[in-house]
C-alpha cells in the first residue's frame, strides 16, 4: 500500500498551499517513495482527528500515523536509510533543525504578513468562515490591514533574505550541489506564497529567485506543476 499524505487544500482540491505539507511532499519525492496525496480542508477535523492529529501534514505508512513535517522527515530518514538522505548525516540533521526553527519563526512570519489576505479567495465558504476570524485574532487586526502596506514592506522582507543569498554564493542549493531537507524547509514557504498570491516576494535578479527556480524544477517539477501564480 502506498504511503498516504493528508495535504491542506483550498476549494479547488488541486491547490495545495501548506508550507509544511510541501516540505513533506518533497521529502517523499527526495526519497523516491510513492505517495497517495489526500486533499484536506480546515473544517475537516474528523478526517485527521482519527489519527490523533489536529493539523496537517499527516502521513500514514504501514498503519502508522506520523504527524508534523519535521517528525515526518525524521521518520523517512530512519525508516528508509537505503534511499537518498534528507540530511546527509548528523551535522546536516542538526543544521536542518536550526533552519526548521528559523523557517517557522522568521521566514513564515514574514511571508504571512505579505500574503495572508490572499488566501481567503481560494477557500470554500465554510473554510473561510473558520480561517478569517482565527487569523484575525492571531494578528490582532483585519486581514486586509495585515497586508495593506505590503508594497512598501516587501523590501524589508527581501533584505531579511541576505543570509540565504550569502549561502547560495558557494553552491546552487543550501545543501550543496543538490537539494536536501534544509532546501525543502525554506522552499515550502515560498511555494505556499506562490500557491495563494500573485504578490511578488522576489525580484528576478535575486539569487534567491534563481534558487527558487531550481527548486521548482527539482524532483521532476512537482512544485512547478502545482496550481500557482507564476510571478509570486
Amino acid at each position: 500500500m502506498a504511503i498516504q499524505l493528508f495535504e491542506l487544500c483550498g476549494a479547488d482540491p488541486a491547490r495545495r498551499f501548506s508550507p509544511y505539507c510541501w516540505r513533506s511532499r518533497l521529502a517523499l519525492a527526495h526519497k523516491g517513495l510513492a505517495v497517495e496525496t489526500i486533499p484536506w480542508r480546515f473544517t475537516e477535523k474528523d478526517a485527521i482527528g482519527a489519527h490523533g492529529a489536529q493539523k496537517v501534514p499527516v502521513m500514514l505508512d504501514n498503519g502508522r500515523a506520523i504527524v508534523d513535517s519535521w517528525a515526518i522527515a525524521e521518520y523517512l530518514e530512519d525508516t528508509y536509510p537505503d534511499r537518498p538522505s534528507l540530511f546527509g548525516g548528523a551535522g546536516g540533521h542538526a543544521l536542518a533543525r536550526f533552519i526548521n526553527a528559523w523557517g517557522d519563526a522568521v521566514l513564515h512570519a514574514g511571508i504571512a504578513r505579505l500574503v495572508v489576505s490572499d488566501i481567503v479567495q481560494h477557500l470554500a465558504p465554510e473554510d473561510a468562515a473558520y480561517f478569517v476570524p482565527d487569523r484575525e485574532k492571531r494578528f490582532g487586526m483585519k486581514l486586509e490591514a495585515v497586508t495593506a502596506d505590503r508594497a512598501e514592506r516587501v523590501k524589508g522582507f527581501r533584505d531579511s533574505l541576505m543570509p540565504l543569498r550569502i549561502a547560495l554564493r558557494s553552491a546552487p542549493f543550501l545543501h550543496g550541489d543538490a537539494p536536501g531537507y534544509a532546501d525543502l524547509i525554506v522552499f515550502g514557504g515560498f511555494q505556499w506564497a506562490r500557491c495563494v498570491s500573485a504578490f511578488p516576494l522576489l525580484t528576478q535578479d535575486d539569487a534567491v529567485y534563481a534558487w527558487r527556480e531550481r527548486m521548482l524544477d527539482a524532483y521532476g517539477g512537482i512544485a512547478r506543476a502545482a496550481p500557482a501564480y507564476a510571478e509570486a
